[in-house]
């Protein structure tokens, strides 16, 4: 594929951002810059967009650059490892997933976890039970015991 081709097309930017503190410094201006797009804007409009969160809270976020350099954005639902140390009340995952336990949590937690998931779009299809049992995989794996 020629550059003029690769310039013709939409590009997406995917980034982690904590939810009201976007600011231009890295990552987000570095790899908006990089494409053409003032970072000031994106953060202003990520920023209102995300009031009602809680700040700090990690917000999965897909930017799509088009080639006149304008931008759009889709802010997803935290991730699931930031859920399951928020809902156990620990800070970090183990070093010995399996052996060691640094937490534990119910299943009520884990269900309420999955529907929280359940609006993001790739998980739409899923049934809730799928879902949960996905994150009793990533509760495993961070050494969060679940409970019954």
């Amino acid at each position: 594929m020629s550059k003029g081709a690769a310039a013709a097309r939409a590009q997406i930017v995917r980034i982690v951002v904590g939810a009201g503190k976007a600011s231009p410094s890295p990552p987000i201006g570095p790899a908006l810059g990089a494409r053409g797009v003032k970072s000031m804007d994106f953060c202003k409009e990520f920023n209102a967009r995300t009031a009602h969160i809680e700040p700090g809270v990690p917000t999965p976020t897909l930017i799509t650059v088009q080639p006149d350099r304008t931008f759009t954005f889709v802010t997803k639902t935290p991730p699931v490892a930031y859920f399951l140390k928020k809902a156990s009340g620990v800070d970090k995952g183990t070093s010995k997933p399996g052996h060691d336990w640094v937490g534990t949590i119910t299943f009520k937690h884990i269900y309420e976890i999955a529907k929280i998931k359940q609006t993001d779009g790739h998980l739409r299809h899923l049934p809730l039970e799928s879902i949960a049992r996905t994150i009793v995989g990533s509760a495993r794996s961070i050494g969060i015991k679940v409970v019954h």
